[in-house]
């Protein structure tokens, strides 16, 4: 049987696109294109099927369009034809919508006309339809007044044999007949009166019937009229409205579009990331990716309307879910930073104008390979590198880059619920990654005793700072504290790998995050981030592995899941899930998105066991959840990102020179500072100059603190430290200047805590006691 083709496209009246179209429970979603056009949804499996191949089709002007959520929407006929269909975002689901409606209104219009002609044997010509329909009700009244007409003529003919009868019959009577017989007579006689009277009295009704048609004849086709008029004014109103609704969504999606180097992260950064499908015409920023893949270990679905009826029109879902009635923020608001509780706002203060550019990157070309070969196996932290490497940054101001987007912590900190406070802890978990998707580049590595402040108690309310406190292994110390009421500490040492195509690096150490007003503690550790392509192709960077925030006070726990890249998956790419859970396991919460783009969240209504089997063979969990709202979502890169290391907004000033910082600060590093100004050959050379110094210093300390211990041995010890640079023994005897090691209470592990007085000092200008590591 030959399938149906489309319809040819009229210019101007057509819309087309990708969209997500279910299929079964085993393929689930999957990828076609639709073509919307007059008034029929037809849709292919890719763009070049259209000359040939159509998979399907629905009339819009019998079609009933249902929206299920922010991204689904169904079409049925009322038939055996139903898809169920899924849109990339929100607004794009809006916009095929507005399409739909618009065409269903115009298809419907179109069929009522053809309904409306097709009783005549000649159809009106255009223009002509009112017209038409006048004669129709006319024709319809000369018909009702030709059958009054014909009952008329048969009252006349009945009262004209009625008097005949009668006159017959009284002329019977005249005849001596029997007694019975005259009686008869008489009856009979009686009976055609009645007989006559009656078709009189139905005869004066038809009359009055049609008196009463022709004199509201008039009034009611006035009436139709008016209602038919005003039908197409308002057909044209929405019309009008559906065009300016998608001209403004053009111009908003204009006004917001990222930069080329931002527009297509999936390919930009991966290099050979397959398709899926036939690349559209679309934005693939926009491409959606069905939820319920394999790789997820439960599944969501809409919960049941009645959990919605709480909320109001304008709040719903997680809005008015996740404690939204005692007075606490909502999860979509503002930045607190134009709150009017938020110190900032109480006073005018004249805020550092930071800088926003930093030279470009020069184009220096690089052997990789001869630098390369011979590092297989071993530990990245003891290969020499040349700077074309790095990026002029150094690991404790990447480790600051955590603080990207604070606000998470802020509004964490305003809540009233510890599973809401939760959602907020974890999208801060997912958004320290964000600056990571196209920064290939190596930091360089922190020397001994190294610190980084971060000062922006002005500007955000808060302040960090960063100490190298341990040298080998590498371990940097990190403390930052708010006035919105939440401090943030962690240590961590990086173990990373090369294998020849790919590089691992592995954090080791744990995160705390601790909120003055409720005093829930939370920790969790960093997963595993892997740089592809090494020695060919394009470097492009991955993060896998799993997380779990833990809050100690209360037991809640949020499990987060980074599903590593897989060229045969189907998932999107750089897909982070999750579930909020409290002490005694129940689930609370659902979160989903990338940890390049977004994340958002959802309250659970409902779970149960569903009937799919993972790929483990257990059965996976199915969560009811209410609509998804927005946690956290990445701010674009600034323009020309490219071209300066793909640096975020705050990642440019965190080098900047600053008066007052400590002689050990990052921006007063002479090798990083050269190469940002794009002086390479100065800055490898100065790096080795600091790298020498640095062993230079090692050994002495190592040789007095043998001394004080073991004079006998000093000569033994000191044959045995190697010369290759940035390696030393597990034990560098080195106190640090602002960070103790002490034992963790919540973890168990030993880690550097804050012992406080850096910023006391920097208040005095006193910084005599730093060690001189330039």
């Amino acid at each position: 049987m030959s399938e149906p083709k489309a319809p040819t496209p009229a210019p101007g009246d057509t819309y087309k696109g990708w969209l997500f179209k279910w299929t079964n429970y085993i393929k689930g979603y999957q990828r076609r294109w639709f073509v919307l056009s007059n008034g029929l949804l037809s849709y292919y499996r890719t763009q070049a099927e259209m000359g040939h191949t159509c998979r399907g089709t629905i009339n819009l002007a019998t079609a009933n369009i249902a929206v299920e959520d922010s991204c689904n929407f169904v079409i049925s006929n009322g038939g055996t034809q139903t898809y169920h269909l899924k849109a990339s975002s929100e607004v794009e689901r809006q916009r095929w919508i507005t399409a739909l409606e618009l065409a269903k209104a115009k298809a419907f219009r179109m069929q009522a006309e053809s309904d409306d002609s097709g009783d005549d044997s000649t159809p009106p010509a255009a223009g002509q339809g009112a017209g038409s329909r006048n004669s129709e009700v006319q024709s319809t009244l000369r018909t009702l007044g030709s059958k009054v007409e014909d009952l008329s003529t048969c009252n006349d003919l009945i009262a004209k044999h009625g008097s005949a009868l009668q006159r017959s019959l009284s002329e019977l009577e005249g005849v001596r007949l029997g007694g019975e017989t005259s009686e008869k007579i008489r009856q009979v006689t009686e009976r055609a009166t009645l007989f006559r009277i009656t078709s009189n009295a139905m005869i004066n009704a038809c009359r009055d019937f049609l008196a009463l048609a022709q004199a509201h004849s008039k009034r009611w086709q006035k009436a139709l009229q008016a209602e038919r008029e005003q039908r197409v004014r308002l057909e044209e109103t929405l019309e009008q409205l559906a065009k300016q609704h998608n001209h403004l969504e053009r111009a908003f999606r204009g006004a917001t579009v990222l930069p080329p180097s931002q527009s297509n992260p999936a390919i930009d950064s991966k290099g050979p990331v397959p398709g899926k499908g036939d690349v559209s015409d679309e934005d693939e920023e926009n491409e959606f990716f069905d939820a319920c893949e394999d790789v997820q270990e439960f599944i969501t679905v809409p919960a049941d309307p009645k959990y919605h009826r709480r909320s109001g029109s304008n709040v719903s879902g997680i809005s008015s879910e996740l404690g939204m009635d005692d007075g606490t923020t909502s999860l979509d608001e503002q930045s607190l930073a134009s709150n009017p509780d938020s110190p900032q706002s109480q006073e005018v203060v004249p805020v550092r104008k930071r800088r926003s550019r930093i030279p470009d990157k020069p184009n220096y070309s690089l052997n990789l390979w001869s630098i390369m070969k011979n590092c297989i196996g071993k530990e990245l932290s003891k290969i020499p590198m040349p700077v074309n490497f790095n990026e002029p940054l150094s690991m404790l101001q990447r480790l600051s880059e955590d603080l990207e987007y604070y606000e998470l912590l802020d509004r964490g900190a305003k809540c009233q619920s510890s599973l809401e406070q939760m959602c907020y802890v974890a999208a801060f978990t997912v958004s320290s990654y964000s600056t990571t998707v196209h920064r290939t580049g190596k930091p360089f590595n922190p020397l001994l005793g190294e610190t980084f402040e971060l000062d922006r108690v002005q500007e955000s309310g808060y302040r960090s700072l960063c100490e190298q406190v341990s040298h080998h292994p590498p371990a940097a110390a990190h403390h930052a504290i708010s006035e919105r009421g939440w401090t943030l500490r962690q240590e961590i040492a990086l173990a990373s790998k090369f294998r020849g195509k790919y590089l691992s690096i592995m954090p080791l150490g744990s995160i705390h995050c601790i909120f003055e007003k409720s005093n829930n503690h939370y920790t969790w550790k960093k997963v595993t981030t892997t740089v592809h392509n090494i020695i060919v192709g394009k470097l492009w960077i991955d993060q896998s592995g799993e997380i779990d925030v833990v809050n100690h006070r209360t037991g809640d726990r949020c499990h987060l899941k980074f599903a590593p890249y897989s060229y045969f998956s189907r998932d999107v790419a750089r897909k982070v899930t999750g579930v909020v859970t409290d002490k005694d396991g129940k689930a609370h919460y659902v979160l989903s998105g990338t940890w390049d783009e977004k994340m958002e969240c959802s309250r659970v209504m409902q779970s149960s066991r569903g009937g799919e089997n993972g790929a483990d063979g257990r059965q996976k969990t199915v969560y009811q959840t209410l609509k998804a709202k927005e946690l956290w979502r990445k701010t674009p890169l600034p323009e020309g990102a490219e071209n300066m290391y793909y640096f975020s907004t705050l990642a440019l000033t965190l080098n900047e020179p600053e008066e007052g910082v400590a002689p050990t600060d990052s921006r007063r590093r002479p090798d990083q500072r050269l190469m940002e100004q794009g002086r390479w050959e100065e800055a490898n050379a100065e790096k080795q100059r600091l790298e020498e110094k640095q062993r230079i210093t090692r050994r002495e300390r190592e040789r007095e603190a043998n001394r004080a211990a073991n004079p006998a041995e000093e000569a033994l010890i000191e044959d045995s430290i190697s010369d290759s640079p940035l390696k030393s023994g597990h034990h560098d005897n080195y106190k640090s200047m602002w960070f103790e090691q002490q034992v963790d209470p919540m973890t168990g592990e030993p880690t550097h805590i804050y012992r406080g007085g850096y910023w006391e000092a920097k208040e005095q200008g006193n910084w005599d006691s730093c060690p001189d590591i330039f």
